[in-house]
C-alpha cells in the first residue's frame, strides 16, 4: 500500500497521479502530489515504476497501512530499490540495472497458446 510522498525528492511530474488505477494521488498546484484515497491503492507499485525521483513508497502489504519512519526508509536505500531491480531502469545508463524482461518469453508463449486455443473454441 503506498505509504509516503516524500516532498524533498518530489520533482512534482505528476506522473503518479496520472498512472495509479485507483485514483489514489490527488495533485497539488505548486507542491508534491497527496496520497488522498490510500484505502484505494491496490499495490501495484506503478507509481514507483514511473518515479525516477524515487521519491515514493510502497509497502508490499496490500491490506492495511504500514508505519513508515521516513528518515529511516531513507537510509535504507529501499527507495526506487523496486523500479530499478525490475528493470524499469534499464536506460539510466547504469549496468548494474539491464533488461531483464527476456526472462518472461516462457509465460507469454504459455499465454499466447492458451488464447490460441481459446480463440480456435470460440471462433465458429
Amino acid at each position: 500500500m503506498i505509504e509516503l510522498v516524500i516532498a524533498e525528492r518530489c520533482v512534482e511530474c505528476n506522473l503518479c497521479v496520472k498512472v495509479c488505477p485507483t485514483d489514489v494521488f490527488d495533485s497539488v498546484p505548486g507542491g508534491p502530489p497527496v496520497i488522498a484515497r490510500q484505502q484505494d491503492c491496490q499495490t501495484c507499485f506503478m507509481c514507483e515504476l514511473y518515479c525516477d525521483a524515487d521519491a515514493l513508497y510502497v509497502a508490499p502489504d496490500c491490506n492495511r497501512p504500514t508505519p513508515v519512519d521516513e528518515k529511516a526508509l531513507l537510509a535504507s536505500g529501499l527507495l526506487g530499490r523496486y523500479r530499478r531491480d525490475s528493470g524499469w531502469a534499464e536506460w539510466s545508463g547504469d549496468p548494474r540495472y539491464t533488461n531483464e524482461h527476456w526472462r518472461m518469453e516462457h509465460v507469454f508463449a504459455v499465454a499466447r497458446a492458451v488464447g490460441e486455443t481459446t480463440s480456435k473454441e470460440t471462433v465458429p
